[in-house]
């Protein structure tokens, strides 16, 4: 056995961490490298002493609570990134992360900002019990991320399938026989945010890099940053966390999020920043419902108890999008947005014109994808129709088909839960009756931008998979994020 886990898992320079081991082998070694355009090592150390510890029966919601095995001693120099921590004893290997944000303040900052989904991580993550997708209803951020989540082998296998599956198992058929986490295509480092990072950094962006929990744990994190980005699957986020990136862009700081199903579920951080909380299906058992905190329910940001739909800080929202290409939500669909007004600055340099495909070859528009309520305009171009919490001057760059899956559609692995279709009608109206259901039976994965009061722009590309254009070299997914990047880091 060998297990390996940071904390705390976000430093500024110059501060340390612990690295938490567990293993039966007596030392191990270790190696710390920052994971960018180029793989930089900065720490290295050989025969570090360390024991076995049990696994607590409630790890996964509790932590657990292993002693320190030693301190990685961050420098001062350490520029802000991604860690990759790899713990070896013989033939085992262990895989953990620490992230090095910029320190508040600090002069030489880049002006991106990327913001870890780790919050969905620890949503995903079934080592040592449940997880909030098999019956948690809490998830502890100090324990180990279970195989997948951090490192596979390539080429890996995305959650997106090649052809109509109810069960959806294509992902999961590859995983499981390699000892990795079936959860694991749901979230991680691996699958969208090393891949954007690599791409940026070798086309000659700037970009630091943080965790979800910074932007309520470090004060002045986002001061100075031009352009927060979010990228792949940033799906769970905190009351305080809304607050942060709301503030950034109402001051005219500017958004890119590259991400799906982002901020779909509100969660609540424990006050030792160790155990995150979420109910979301059960949100009615969420103990803060009829109580003075009843904002803070951990279920769909979209429910009508909340008051907060997500679409008033990213501009869509999962409830009108849901699925592509995954199980039975639009299963045969092309994988490709339909371009609606080519002239607007995203497209720059991409020679698109009306009606164009965009992200084919990679099928950029797979798995969970966001928009919002749409009308036809009087120029017969897709325009949103602002009924749904979308902010003033949404404009519609592209779209294309999109479903929540009905109780009777989802994969039988979910058979526990309502179907999404269900669950955000009552989220919403607070029943499911037909008229209701209607609502949100047809819906788009949408790409739309807007700015607020405040002067920021906000890029939305409304679909978890953008980052495999990039991983692909899709030269128009590559022109419209540097056009994004270079445009709202300015």
């Amino acid at each position: 056995m060998l297990e390996a886990y940071c904390w705390p898992p976000s430093v500024a320079p110059g501060e340390p961490v612990g690295l938490h081991v567990s293993t039966d082998a007596g030392s191990f070694r270790i190696e710390v490298a920052r994971d960018g355009s180029e793989r930089l090592e900065v720490f290295a150390a050989d025969q570090v002493t360390a024991a076995h510890h049990p696994i607590p029966p409630d790890a996964s919601s509790a932590g657990c609570g292993w002693p320190a095995a030693m301190t990685i001693p961050i420098g001062e120099d350490w520029p802000s990134g991604y860690y990759a921590v790899t713990v070896t004893a013989g033939d085992e290997r262990a895989d953990a992360f620490l992230v090095v944000h910029p320190a508040p303040g600090a002069g030489g900052r880049a002006p991106i900002l990327l913001v870890l989904s780790t919050c969905t991580w620890n949503a995903y993550n079934d080592w040592g019990g449940p997880s909030l997708y098999t019956g948690g209803t809490q998830v502890a951020f100090d324990r180990p991320l279970a195989p997948g989540f951090l490192v596979k082998p390539e080429p890996h296998r995305r959650k997106a399938q090649p052809e109509p599956d109810r069960e959806a198992l294509y992902f999961f058929e590859w995983a499981a026989p390699l000892g990795l986490s079936v959860w694991s295509g749901g979230a991680g480092w691996w699958n969208w945010e090393r891949a954007f990072l690599h791409w940026a950094e070798t086309n000659g962006f700037a970009v630091d890099v943080a965790i979800q929990q910074d932007l309520e744990d470090v004060p002045g994190l986002l001061d100075g940053v031009r352009l927060y980005a979010s990228v792949g699957h940033d799906e769970y986020w905190s009351w305080g966390m809304r607050d942060a990136l709301d503030a950034h862009t109402a001051a005219g700081g500017n958004a890119a999020i590259l991400s799906g199903n982002t901020c779909y579920w509100q969660v609540r951080i424990g006050e030792d920043r160790r155990i995150m909380t979420g109910y979301k299906y059960g949100a009615d058992a969420d103990p803060v419902l009829g109580t003075p905190d009843e904002r803070f329910l951990t279920g769909a940001w979209v429910d009508r108890r909340i008051g907060r739909p997500e679409a008033s800080s990213i501009g869509l929202s999962f409830s009108r999008g849901g699925y592509s290409r995954y199980g039975m939500g639009v299963p045969r669909a092309s994988g490709a947005y339909t371009v609606w007004r080519p002239e607007h600055w995203a497209f720059e340099g991409t020679d698109l014109t009306y009606g164009d495909a965009m992200g084919l070859a990679d099928a950029i528009v797979g798995y969970e994808v966001d928009g919002c309520e749409l009308t036809t305009g009087s120029d017969g171009r897709p325009e949103p129709t602002f009924l749904d919490g979308s902010p003033e001057g949404l404009l519609v760059l592209a779209s294309a088909p999109a479903s929540l899956w009905s109780k009777d559609q989802q994969p039988a692995r979910y058979a526990h839960e309502p179907g999404e279709l269900e669950n955000v009608t009552e989220a919403v109206y607070g029943d499911t009756l037909p008229e209701h259901l209607d609502d949100f039976r047809y819906n788009k994965a949408v790409m739309a931008t807007f700015r607020t009061e405040g002067g920021g722009t906000v890029f939305n590309a409304g679909v978890t998979d953008w980052a495999y254009g990039l991983r692909g070299n899709d030269p128009i997914v590559e022109q419209v994020t540097r056009n994004v990047l270079t445009t709202l880091s300015a």
